[in-house]
């Protein structure tokens, strides 16, 4: 028998047994890789998208989803533009914040491209929503957060960018 790195690891020197303890170090190893993979997705304070502060301008649109009315269109119940002096990088830290609200408890965001986030469980007003945001740059971004469950699913859309400095 060798001993390995780990006095108390004795790895037999032939055989079925070997091969067997090997194979099942390799799995574990290739677990703990993937494992790495995918909390590397998972999205840090660090990672949270940054805005620059300013004047922007917000387009919000609610809309019923089509399925719902036996069409591939939706229905838009209100659409509501509003412009104001904001550090959009303050709101999103309350956006990737987890919360619980009832039975409701928010998933980390992941992030699933360089400017794109994905919340497969966010508790927001609505209820429980999928929420993804695409970063367009420090100066733009669109939100859209996705109501499944309920007797009227809805999609409610916010399209953000900077227009101006503030005075």
């Amino acid at each position: 028998m060798i001993l390995h790195q780990n006095p108390t690891s004795v790895i037999p020197r032939s055989g079925a047994l070997r091969h067997a303890i090997l194979a099942k170090r390799l799995a574990m190893i290739s677990a703990g890789a993937s494992l790495l993979v995918f909390t590397a997705g998972l999205a840090n304070a660090e990672d949270w998208p940054k805005f620059r502060k300013g004047v922007w301008q917000f387009e919000r649109t609610l809309a019923l989803t089509g399925r719902e009315f036996g069409s591939d269109e939706d229905r838009v119940v209100f659409k509501r533009e509003m412009r104001r002096c904001v550090d959009p990088s303050e709101a999103m830290k309350e956006t990737f914040r987890p919360v619980s609200v009832g039975n409701c408890r928010s998933q980390r965001a992941e992030r699933v491209a360089a400017n794109k986030y994905v919340f497969a469980l966010r508790c927001d007003y609505m209820g429980p929503v999928r929420t993804t945001i695409d970063v367009e740059s420090d100066a733009a971004y669109t939100e859209t957060n996705e109501l499944e469950v309920g007797l009227l699913p809805r999609t409610d859309t916010v399209i953000a960018r900077r227009i101006a400095d503030c005075n």
